[in-house]
């Protein structure tokens, strides 16, 4: 009984270090936008925040280490995480400001060796050299997938990049500015919802290929299912779309504690994101996008998606 029960604690232990690096390795996800989860409970979300000691002029900046807390808290308090309500995550004008604020140190946040040892960073080299001809990215963030594109003859020959943040554009269009990129490649920063606004702005059938990285557990489930749309809206009937994004885990006991503790890890310091989505199934039942190809990682805590027009 004794062996067993220390064989139980020691795979709590080993479950609570992955998903604590992985809430911790939140990637471009959380530059992005949207009305996400609140596009229908506006209210309910604001008056969160104020219970929580956020104002609504966004003064409240929860960082990766109560992140990892909250990850940490789901292996010793399962009974009140059950409890907790749906995660609140992030209006478009609360998104825009609080990224422009961390906007100037985003990078040490993201990337790095955590990224390296869960694969992620394989993951973004092996799907985005997949990009051909006029491509859009949303939620690009820093831009710290403009490395993992090859630009030219055969790869990208137009670049244009979403995010509703000015301060992150601004920091793409730095590290833009520091590549070796021919000048004969356009290059295009656009401020946008990614959930509403990309058919409206660039037209349907407008891109060869269109990619996302850990954007969608931002938007909340309704967030994503729009995002997807939209996506499928402005790719052409040729291109592809190509997600690299946070999932639900294919382990059962991990899958479980995602579960348990999305909602918490959410609210505490995972800036809105919904870390245990089932993106294939968005994807198959959305409107217009099929999917053609699905990679797991880290046993399914992330996948990468190659999908087409339906």
């Amino acid at each position: 009984m004794a062996s067993s029960a220390s064989s139980v604690a020691f795979v709590a232990v080993i479950i609570a270090a992955v998903v604590t690096m992985l809430c911790a390795q939140t990637a471009e996800a959380f530059i992005t936008y949207s009305p996400r989860a609140c596009d229908y409970r506006h209210e309910t979300c604001i008056r969160q925040y104020d219970d929580d000691g956020c104002s609504n002029n966004n003064s409240c900046h929860p960082n990766r280490r109560n992140f990892a807390a909250a990850c940490l808290s789901g292996i010793i308090t399962v009974p009140l995480i059950t409890s907790i309500k749906s995660a609140c995550a992030l209006t478009p004008n609360q998104a825009s400001q609080n990224y422009d604020t961390y906007a100037d140190t985003y990078d040490k946040l993201d990337g790095g060796s955590i990224a390296t040892s869960l694969g992620i960073d394989e993951a973004r080299t092996k799907l985005l050299g997949m990009a051909r001809g006029d491509v859009l990215e949303i939620g690009v963030g820093t831009g710290l997938n403009l490395a993992s594109y090859r630009f030219g003859e055969g790869g990208v020959t137009s670049l244009t990049l979403v995010d509703i943040s000015d301060g992150m554009l601004s920091q793409a269009e730095a590290r833009i500015q520091q590549m070796n990129i021919d000048k004969n490649i356009p290059i295009q920063f656009v401020k946008a919802d990614a959930t509403s606004e990309l058919i409206s702005i660039f037209g349907e059938n407008k891109f060869d290929s269109v990619v996302d990285t850990f954007s969608l557990c931002v938007m909340g489930n309704e967030g994503a299912k729009k995002c997807i749309e939209e996506m499928a809206g402005v790719v052409k009937p040729s291109g592809k779309i190509l997600l690299v994004e946070n999932t639900r885990s294919s382990n059962p006991i991990l899958g479980s504690y995602q579960d348990l503790t999305a909602s918490s890890a959410a609210d505490l310091g995972g800036k809105g994101c919904v870390y245990n989505q089932n993106v294939g199934e968005m994807i198959n039942k959305s409107k217009g996008m099929r999917l053609e190809k699905e990679e797991s990682f880290a046993a399914g805590l992330f996948r990468s998606f190659v999908c087409t027009k339906s």
